[in-house]
């Protein structure tokens, strides 16, 4: 019996692909700057995965991650933010299912780590890897004829530099390779190849804690970063595709009420800048082909509903993180993305259990939509494992004998 319905398995595939063809608009828009009336315009890229957040820290908090307190996984939210992590040395692990409702073996695993050096450790060199598999898929074609079993997967590499400039402020750059084969083992498909594309991250991050009294103190922290600007990636001779390259840019609050209690609010803004897709004379639906840069420059005004739909392609996240003792966390969160540009909305909700070097957070997103509207990270618990400490060779906190 086939693992799976040829349907779920390429329903799965075609997600993941963006298209330079056309395809008719339902909503009946006719030309740039009209009135879309509510048709769903969402902004399709190749290699979605790589703004799935690997993080169960900031999965449990909205997906906010671009000012909050930097740890390992700042690699992947804003590299800028590695210098002021509280620690020399991090790693972080992270295990995300995806689609658990529907199928058991689809996962996202994000490994990270990061070492500071230098005087007063201002500098960091950070690393991390995605690897993103959809699985065993058994295809079949409209006769239920079998094609033969595939195991698409993807992934990426990334090296960064971060440096802290002033004891308020630092940044920070990253590479990336990107490599994705969505349609494994198949011969049938004589045009088709893997993908590869490399990409970059910049980020910028500000932080300043200000003194009230005795174990009281304030921080406001402001980050932003531009993720995975590089080239475009083919899958054929014929096309290529955009990466989701994207900018961010967030703040964090935090009140330490006394020497055990603190909290921290959190905000985000993303958008992605790529081409928005456009329609032409007769209502159809189309990609336009730029380049790189000037499809990123373009993105700021090329919406076809004008600037109420150039609004419309930023997401909003919103997170809230209490600490007991620095050692007990409770979180909470809230994705917003109009319904027009996909149509994401969730709430989540985790843990955090800190003790020595040793750091556990769990995330879960509470269910919401159904159908092809379901998030797939519904009902699902991601954890993250984290270890940071400041001597690679003694535990941290252990005994001296001075």
């Amino acid at each position: 019996m086939a693992k799976r319905f040829a349907f779920i398995g390429l329903s799965v595939i075609t997600s993941f692909l963006s298209t330079g063809l056309y395809a008719q608009n339902s909503g009946g828009a006719t030309s740039s700057g009209v009135n879309l009336n509510g048709t769903v315009n969402t902004i399709t890229t190749a290699v979605p995965f790589l703004r799935i957040s690997p993080d169960a820290r900031a999965g449990s908090m909205g997906d906010v991650g671009l000012a909050t307190t930097p740890d390992a996984n700042a690699q992947f939210w804003n590299v800028g933010k590695i210098p002021f992590a509280e620690k020399k040395y991090g790693i972080s692990v992270t295990y995300t299912p995806w689609l658990k409702d529907l199928v058991p073996d689809i996962f996202l695993a994000y490994i990270a780590g990061y070492a500071k050096f230098g005087q007063d450790n201002n500098q960091a060199i950070s690393m991390s890897m995605r690897y993103f598999s959809l699985g065993d898929i058994n295809y079949t074609d409209i006769n239920a004829n079998s094609l033969g079993t595939g195991k698409p997967r993807e992934y990426s590499f990334d090296l960064g530099y971060s440096r802290r400039l002033s004891p308020y402020l630092s940044t920070g750059l990253s590479f990336r390779y990107i490599h994705s084969a969505i349609i494994s083992g198949l011969s049938n498909f004589s045009d088709y190849k893997p993908g590869n594309a490399f990409g970059a991250d910049i980020g910028v991050y500000f932080n300043k804690t200000t003194e009230l009294e005795e174990d009281r103190k304030t921080t406001i922290a402001l980050g932003a970063a531009l993720t995975n600007a590089g080239s475009k990636i083919a899958y054929n001779s014929t096309h290529k595709d955009f990466i989701p390259i994207n900018l961010g840019i967030g703040g964090a609050f935090t009140y330490q009420a006394d020497a055990y209690n603190k909290i921290t609010a959190a905000l985000d803004f993303n958008k992605l800048l790529v081409p928005s897709p456009q329609y032409d004379a007769a209502g159809n639906q189309y990609y336009p082909d730029k380049g790189v840069v000037s499809g990123m420059l373009g993105s700021f005004g090329d919406a076809p509903g004008g600037f109420s739909e150039e609004l419309k392609e930023i997401d909003i996240s919103a997170g809230l993180e209490y600490w007991y003792q620095n050692q007990f966390a409770v979180r909470a969160g809230y994705f917003y993305e109009p319904k027009t540009k996909g149509d994401r909305k969730y709430f989540t909700c985790g843990i955090g259990v800190r003790y020595n070097v040793f750091a556990l957070n769990v995330a879960y997103l509470v269910p919401s939509g159904s159908g092809i509207n379901r998030n797939p990270l519904s009902n699902t618990l991601r954890f993250s494992l984290m270890f940071e400490f400041d001597q690679p060779t003694k535990s941290e906190g252990s005994s001296s004998d001075e």
